[in-house]
This record gives structure tokens, sequence and C-alpha cells, in this order.
């Protein structure tokens, strides 16, 4: 049987083009999954995981697959194995409504990380209500936090002491990452303490003959003296009158620290006894550290305190929340008493 060569010819030439047609179109299609989109959102919006240490890809593509429409499975299960992810990096991640197998990869290769807002303010008084409001935002545990705020060796290089750890934290919000380390969280929060105190405050610090750690105990305790903020430059003036002339504070909120029952309305003569190095009735001058984390604005209250001679504060007996300001032992007293007498006619007795 004689071959028509010509049409044999066009027939192979058809089928190697159709060929390379259809491999072009496989990976033309591989590659689309790979570069552009593999990855669809079922609900049409993005989404944020938190990926612990330990998850594996299969992990991860159960994870994914609860959220996500994947348009082939083996495009990206191979592409996970080509480009070697073994190990996928801790951290908080954002991903897109629509994304492809490379961007994902890398993205969970690389550590990639959307970070996340930390956020703290004057409601925390103790070091470990720090660790713990830490601890519920960054993938630390609270006891990990509280042992490097405990380290000596750790905190010199900070300037820090275990007393005056929390003065690094400044009440805002941050944005950190996720799976940050202690180390890291301690270089972040310094590069915000030192953008805070800046050469004017500095200056106004040594003004007053303070430390910013200084600065930060005291405005700790004109702010557990009361919340309302047009008090603070008045009662911070008080209490550096009563530092200058080295006469004991005083200060009942450090006294309430001491005890550690911050539900006490009253401090009582037997609170005064209790023996502390926070009890300012007994000691004179700062106590060791902050009584809670003072807000950015109660340091500017000290540094810009007013000149005044008060040396005596006492709560305005008429329950306002405001207070009366002395300048003598004998004003104060009338003062003392009448809110004593108001406190007694109420029966408030802690």
């Amino acid at each position: 049987m004689k071959i028509d060569r010509p049409k044999l010819i066009i027939v192979v030439s058809a089928l190697i083009v159709m060929t390379g047609l259809i491999v072009t179109c496989i990976f033309g299609i591989r590659y689309y999954r790979y570069a552009r989109h593999n990855f669809t959102s079922r609900d049409g919006e993005q989404h944020e995981y938190y990926i612990y240490p330990g998850t594996t890809p299969d992990d991860l593509t159960k994870m994914l697959s609860a959220d996500y429409e994947i348009a082939s499975m083996d495009a990206w299960v191979s592409d996970c194995k080509r480009l070697r992810m073994d190990t996928i990096q801790p951290g908080h991640y954002t991903i897109a409504a629509r994304t492809a197998n490379r961007r994902l990869i890398r993205m969970f290769t690389k550590g990639e990380e959307s970070p996340v807002k930390l956020t703290f303010n004057n409601t925390i008084r103790t070091r470990q209500q720090l660790c713990g409001r830490l601890a519920a935002v960054l993938l630390l545990d609270s006891a990990t936090l509280n042992q490097y705020m405990d380290s000596v060796p750790f905190l010199k290089q900070y300037g820090l002491t275990p007393e005056t750890a929390v003065c690094l934290f400044i009440p805002n919000t941050y944005e950190v990452y996720w799976s940050m380390t202690p180390e890291q969280l301690f270089d972040r929060m310094q590069k915000e303490f030192n953008r805070f105190w800046n050469r004017e405050r500095r200056v106004k610090a040594e003004a007053l003959g303070l430390t910013p750690q200084e600065v930060a105990t005291l405005a700790s305790i004109v702010e557990g003296e009361t919340h309302r903020t047009e008090e603070h430059p008045i009662i911070a003036s008080l209490y550096l009158n009563r530092l200058h002339r080295e006469m004991p504070l005083q200060a009942c909120p450090t006294v309430i620290f001491a005890v550690g029952d911050f539900t006490m309305h009253r401090v009582l003569n037997k609170h005064l006894e209790i023996d502390s190095p926070y009890n300012t009735y007994k000691h004179t001058g700062l106590p060791p550290g902050p009584i809670r984390l003072p807000q950015p604005s109660a340091l500017d209250a000290v540094l810009n305190a007013p000149r005044t001679d008060y040396l005596f504060m006492c709560a305005n007996p008429d329950f306002s929340g405001t207070h009366v300001f002395s300048e003598t032992a004998a004003q104060h007293e009338r003062v003392a008493r009448a809110y004593r007498q108001k406190l007694n006619e109420r029966n408030i007795k802690k």
C-alpha cells in the first residue's frame, strides 16, 4: 500500500501542533495556578490566621480549605513539594480574597506576617497584669515574660530594674508582630520609649532632678490620685514640693499598691503600718517603681507641673471627685476631718 507522503506530513504536523497546544495549555494553567490565582475566598473576603509552631502543610491546607475554594488541589500540593514548604513559620497572616500558590508558599515559608495591634493603658497596675495583657495579644506566655521582667542582667541593658521594667511600656496602641520574641518586644518598646523621651522631655526631667523612670513613678502616683486630668499638674506640683523638701509623699495610692487590694476606697491607720518600700508614709522619696502604667499625658503633667506652694491634698468632702489643696498642715487637717466625717456618714469603711 502506497503511503501518501504529503498527507502523512500534514497529519503528523497537526498532531505535533495539537500536542504542543495541549502541553502549553496544561503548563499555562499550572503556571496560572502557581503565579496568578488558585485560591478564592468562599465569602469574597480576606481571612486572617494565627499559625502556631508545629503547624504542618497538611494542617495548613485543611485550615485554608475551610475558607477558600482551591481550584486545583493537585497544583497546590505539587507546588508545596516542589518549593519545599516543609517548615511553616508561625505568625499572624492575612490572606487576600484571591491569591496564588506562589504568594502563599512564600508568605508561610518566609514568615511574611501581618502586624497585630497591641494596646495597653493605665488600668494596668502590676507587672503581672502587664505580662498577662501582652500574652493575650502575642505568641508569648505570661510566665516567660515575667521571667524577663525579673531578670536583672537582661534589664540592665535597657537601664531598668525589675521594679522599673514597666516604664518601658508607655500606654498606647502599637503595631507589632504576633510571633516576636521577648527580646524583639523589648527592643521595639525601647524604640518607642526613646521616641517619647526626646531631648526636650529629658531636659525637663533633668531640671526636676528626676530620671525618666522616676518621672514615670511620680506620674503613676498622680494618676492613682484621680481620674480628673485637669488636676494632674497641680498634684504633680504638690508631690514635687514634698520631694524637694525631703518630706514623705504620704500618697494613699502607694499604700493601696503595697496592700495589693485595689478595691479599697479608704486607707486606714493599719494600712499605713504595712512594711513595704511602696509605703510612702513610712519611707521618704519615691517608691522603687511605678504603681501603674502612667499615660503620656500624666508624664507630661509632671514635666510641665506649675510652681505652687501646695504640700497637702485631700479628697473634696462634697464627693465631686476633685481635691482640696492646702499649703499648711492646719488647713489640710480641717479638710481631712470633714472628709472623714462624710465617709463615716456614708458608712464607707473600706
